[in-house]
């Protein structure tokens, strides 16, 4: 488990986030959900030792967080951050090559398994007709997806994505979350992801956990968010709930 205790994270003299609580299990799909300035990316952050709580304890797998080496913890988690760093001159295969970085080093021996895991990354997640192409020149859809190819060549269990579908169109964000639900169904990877669009989030997710103001205000399945007043509540909005034209559930709209 990835577990929570007594988190309090403060800037300029409030709590940004403040969780007594949390438990992740990190072989099921988690989404993190909830308006700007809800404490999501901070979470998320912690989770992945990016920043430190000014107060509690992370523990991975009944040990903190702390006590992982950069190294061992780059072993157990997989991070693509919101902000995505410049690759100028890196081909999709040259990027999804740094991702066994963690298992090799700087001047470690390249191995033949190292080039098989590469092709594998590259085929789950569509991008192999890519390998030679210039990573910056690819469409949107087509980046994040080698950006993911990277992630699984780092072969961690557990993926964890900043809002992976924020800067992408609609058809775009549903590949995306789609090869993840698939990586996570198919191929055993945990994922933890932020999200803003509760529709988006209710299709894939097996648990959502929803922040308010640093705080938690939903921790469970997806069905049991899609209600207009827990919406409402934690939006600031008047919701309404429509059924799906072709599916057994629910779709949240703005009244």
């Amino acid at each position: 488990m990835l577990e929570l205790e007594d988190i309090r994270v403060r800037r300029d003299g409030r709590d940004i986030l403040s969780l007594p609580h949390l438990n992740l299990d990190p072989r099921r799909f988690n989404v993190i959900l909830g308006h700007n300035g809800s404490g999501k990316s901070t979470l998320i952050n912690l989770l992945a030792r990016q920043i430190q709580p000014d107060s509690g304890v992370i523990r991975l797998q009944n040990r903190p967080l702390n006590d992982y080496s950069q190294r061992d913890l780059a072993r157990n988690i997989a991070f693509l951050p919101q902000n995505l760093p410049e690759v100028a001159g890196l081909n999709v295969r040259e990027l999804i090559r740094l991702g066994r970085f963690p298992w090799r080093g700087t001047f470690g021996r390249w191995r033949q398994e190292d080039t098989a895991i590469i092709e594998a990354a590259m085929a789950q997640t569509g991008v192999s007709r890519y390998a030679e192409h210039l990573t910056d020149r690819l469409s949107g859809g087509e980046r994040q997806r080698a950006w993911i190819a990277m992630l699984l060549a780092q072969q961690a269990p557990l993926l964890m994505l900043d809002e992976p579908t924020s800067a992408l169109d609609l058809s775009h964000q549903y590949e995306v979350m789609g090869l993840l639900r698939r990586l996570n169904q198919e191929h055993g990877r945990g994922v933890v992801v932020i999200l803003h669009d509760v529709n988006l989030a209710a299709r894939f997710a097996d648990r959502i956990v929803a922040l308010k103001q640093g705080r938690l205000a939903f921790d469970g399945a997806p069905e049991s968010l899609l209600s207009a007043s827990l919406l409402g509540e934690l939006y600031g909005i008047d919701i309404d709930l429509v059924d799906h034209p072709r599916q057994d559930s629910k779709i949240a709209v703005v009244a």
